[in-house]
């Protein structure tokens, strides 16, 4: 971690936790979690429909909210969409891009960027999720995919407007919901930030690029979060499954603090 930059640890909930589970699950994180060092954020990602009344409950000071999706346009007539204009005021960031919309939604690199655009427009922190699959690592294709990705998700992002964004590296063959899957290894991460590092900086410049935030995510357990985070140029972490048991959860945040207290 870069004693510059923030760290971040964010809980993707995804298709968890009723409203009323989710409700007492932010009780339960909010009264063991203590003070959190101001270089530390932490972020709860929860299902749409448990945003307006965790939006009430949470206590700002020891954790935001994210949203998981949303859609690109700020209204119209999209049944069944929900907006990020909408959600103003209920959410501080927006997970654009994870390869579950990828792969599982078939979103594209275009629509992704669109998203990323409409989070900077709104006044949210976008978080864009990278990664290659397994074929494209086995057939020597990570710089490409990840080249790729980064093209089309910061397409409509500025010189003035790319500080606001996070980028969080999540290689799909590493992602613990998926089959078959194994943790990667520091040194395939390390090698990942340098190439979005590399990317950034062709395009921003080497200033922007050595301080963008760039998180890990993929199998992320109280285990394996240490080694993760003291892998170079990694800021943060984005959890999925650990993220939903508190013994877990806090363990892991207890890490990041340990980690930031040894800078």
């Amino acid at each position: 971690m870069n004693s510059a930059r923030k760290t971040y640890i964010i809980a993707n909930w995804k298709m968890n936790f009723t409203p009323g589970e989710a409700s007492l699950y932010l009780h339960r994180l909010q009264s063991r979690v203590e003070r959190i060092p101001r270089n530390i954020q932490l972020v709860l990602a929860p299902s749409l429909i448990s945003l307006q009344s965790l939006s009430l409950q949470i206590n700002r000071r020891q954790f935001k909210l994210a949203a998981q999706n949303f859609n690109q346009n700020d209204f119209g007539a999209y049944t069944g969409e929900v907006s990020v204009m909408q959600l103003r005021g209920f959410v501080d960031y927006a997970i654009c891009g994870h390869s579950e919309r990828r792969y599982k939604f078939h979103e594209t690199d275009k629509e992704i960027g669109e998203k990323v655009a409409a989070a900077i427009r709104n006044g949210l922190t976008p978080i864009l999720c990278i990664g290659e699959t397994a074929d494209e690592r086995k057939n020597h294709e990570t710089a490409t995919a990840i080249y790729a990705q980064l093209a089309g998700g910061l397409h409509d992002v500025s010189e003035e407007d790319i500080s606001k964004v996070i980028i969080a590296y999540e290689p799909v063959w590493a992602i613990s919901s998926n089959k078959g899957a194994r943790p990667a290894n520091p040194g395939d991460i390390e090698e990942a930030t340098a190439l979005i590092r590399k990317h950034i900086s062709r395009i921003y410049g080497k200033t922007t690029a050595e301080e963008i935030s760039i998180l890990y995510g993929g199998s992320v357990n109280k285990d394996t979060a240490g080694g993760f985070l003291d892998v170079k140029g990694v800021d943060g972490l984005l959890i999925g499954n650990a993220s939903l048991v508190a013994d877990s959860f806090c363990a892991i945040i207890d890490i990041a603090k340990g980690k930031t207290n040894e800078r």
